[in-house]
């Protein structure tokens, strides 16, 4: 199996705090890896370590044996990682068409490419936004811009964080059947979600993240419950 992703001894740091400790995570072509841990765990900053916002101290990260870890968050994207960001971050000034239209890039080597008309199909509420602000969103809404708009980039791995922080149960439940269909069409997901039923739910494998460092990496079905209180804070 083609490894999409690999992690391998990663140190980042904000200034002198040190937050990752030597993580390492592998994702595999057409799987979804849940990253998890409790707040504070480093997920986020794992997340910006692999898009380039926090370049690593020390360690490697491949996205299909190429190395990234010191290229710019903009080279990155380019190479094929996209990111739906924690807080969604949509460009609330322009309208939702203008906001996948500035996102799109195409690539040579991707299957079935995604267009506005594909998110539109994915998202049938933006096509009949699309001329609206993104700012008068609703924030289910507006989450499923952030996801169409990382599509447009026609990412070879797609990152995740937090896809369903604040949203109502009805919409928490549509974007974990979109990305239930995004992993059915092959897509490479890393999923950082504090909903664990949510991650355990789409999830191939597993990792959990405690201070920085890697508690557990493997299968869903290796996570007992006593794993799931120490380091999830849930019962």
């Amino acid at each position: 199996m083609t490894e999409a992703l690999a992690v391998s001894g990663v140190d980042a740091l904000y200034g002198d705090s040190h937050v990752l400790h030597a993580v390492s995570l592998g994702l595999a072509e057409g799987r979804l890896l849940g990253l998890l841990g409790r707040n504070g765990a480093g997920k986020t900053t794992c997340m910006y370590a692999i898009i380039g916002f926090v370049p690593p101290r020390a360690g490697e990260i491949r996205l299909f044996g190429d190395s990234i870890a010191r290229l710019s968050p903009e080279a990155i994207s380019r190479k094929g990682v996209g990111f739906v960001p924690q807080g969604r971050r949509i460009f609330a000034s322009l309208t939702v068409g203008e906001n996948l239209i500035v996102s799109r890039q195409s690539r040579r080597e991707a299957g079935k490419p995604w267009t506005i008309e594909r998110v539109f199909d994915l998202f049938p509420r933006l096509k009949e936004r699309q001329q609206q602000t993104a700012g008068s969103l609703s924030g289910g809404e507006q989450q499923m811009l952030a996801i169409g708009r990382a599509l447009m980039g026609n990412p070879r791995v797609l990152l995740m964080d937090e896809p369903s922080e604040g949203l109502a149960p009805l919409i928490v439940a549509e974007v974990r059947r979109t990305i239930a269909r995004l992993k059915e069409e092959g897509q490479s997901i890393v999923l950082v979600e504090q909903n664990v039923k949510l991650a355990f739910g789409l999830a191939d494998e597993v990792v959990i993240l405690n201070t920085g460092r890697v508690v557990y990496a493997g299968g869903v079905d290796g996570v007992g419950e006593d794993l799931i209180t120490q380091h999830l804070g849930v019962h």
